[in-house]
């Protein structure tokens, strides 16, 4: 699936001053947008999933606009049906696990029934080894377990692709290479595209099919392996 975009943003206050001028196009199946921290990864990955709207530009996802600022189109992000994962998993934490994988499928703000199970949810529980789990909370969880429900909610609905905000930063060293595994073989199974931000090097060797170097806000033209010996601490 394509995936173009073209976006310009400015965000200006007291105290810092900060353009986003990013350009990119891909038909792979897994992008890596990697760079240091506030090279502006993660605002161009929101502006993806509709939560930023770019001052200027266009992004399209398999051929459909999604936003174009000259045409005065901005599709809702419940509407793009783009998955976002974010760095912390944003569990709700008055929610068990059956019901944050449920709240998913569930419009507006209203939380699912605690026993309920519908049947994509259980679908996902056994997808991810949550079975036994379902009727936990996630202080109850470990890291892993975590990553496998905000997983699991992100998929329920159906995404066309699959929006990932440094999903292994929370986890130790032995943790985040198993679950980088699993997370590539999901992938492949499911076959569905993912663009996932990241400044360790090792996400860009495991998921770096096309990878779009950027800092202070722009794409730049260097290799990966430049950057990390060069400009990555």
């Amino acid at each position: 699936m394509s995936l173009v975009v073209d976006i310009r943003k400015t965000f200006a206050s007291a105290e810092r001053h900060f353009s986003l001028r990013v350009s990119f196009s891909s038909t792979a199946q897994r992008i890596v947008l990697f760079g240091p921290s506030g090279a502006g990864k993660s605002l161009t990955l929101q502006a993806i999933a509709g939560l930023l709207a770019p001052d200027e530009g266009a992004i399209a996802l398999g051929g459909d606009t999604l936003f174009d600022a000259a045409r005065r189109i901005d599709v809702p992000t419940q509407a793009r049906r783009v998955a976002y994962l974010f760095q912390d998993y944003a569990l709700f934490p008055h929610l068990n696990v059956r019901q944050n994988i449920a709240f998913g499928l569930t419009p507006g703000w209203r939380n699912p029934r605690a026993k309920v199970l519908p049947p994509e949810v259980a679908h996902w529980l056994r997808a991810f080894d949550l079975e036994t789990l379902a009727g936990h909370y996630p202080a109850q969880l470990s890291g892993g377990q975590k990553q496998r429900v905000a997983l699991a909610r992100a998929l329920v609905a159906r995404p066309r692709i699959l929006l990932l905000d440094e999903p292994f930063s929370a986890l130790d060293g032995a943790l985040r290479v198993r679950m980088r595994h699993e997370l590539a073989e999901l992938q492949t199974r499911l076959d569905i595209p993912m663009v996932m931000i990241t400044h360790d090097p090792d996400d860009v060797a495991a998921f770096g099919d096309h990878v779009v170097f950027l800092h202070e806000g722009r794409v730049q033209p260097e290799t990966p392996q430049t950057a990390w010996t060069g400009r990555i601490a």
